[in-house]
């Protein structure tokens, strides 16, 4: 069972940047094993996509929720995977949460669906 963990949530201020992490919380995983994406889920809504990278040869994609403000991408010597988030307006406020499947994701679409969830990570932009 993979078990995934979030962190770098916090306080930002209004145009401020984040940079959260997704890492594996075993040890002995490789999360480049694992296509990976991250979402988000403001208060009283639902969770929505923000973008994936995949595990045959890194290529990434994103929704539109984020207006080209959001990055994933791969540190596999750290086992990590990042989201970063620039400009952060109020809107964006949130819990952040890392999906990951095993399943083989060629090209830059996302998973329709991934098996392995973290707890997520808050994020609160606020001046």
């Amino acid at each position: 069972q993979l078990q995934l963990v979030e962190s770098g949530g916090g306080l930002v201020q209004p145009g401020g940047s984040l940079r959260l992490t997704c890492t594996a919380g075993a040890a002995g995983v490789t999360l480049d094993a694992y296509a990976i994406g991250w979402f988000r889920q403001a208060p009283g809504q639902g969770q929505e996509r923000i973008g994936c990278i995949n595990n045959s040869d890194g290529r990434t994609d994103y929704t539109d929720i984020m207006e080209g403000r959001a990055t994933v991408s791969r540190d596999n010597a750290k086992n990590s995977v990042y989201l970063q988030i620039n400009s952060l307006k109020p809107e964006d406020a949130g819990v952040y949460y890392c999906a990951a499947d095993p399943y083989i994701q060629y090209g830059g679409t996302c998973l329709a669906q991934y098996g392995y969830w973290g707890q997520g990570t808050q994020v609160t932009v606020s001046s």
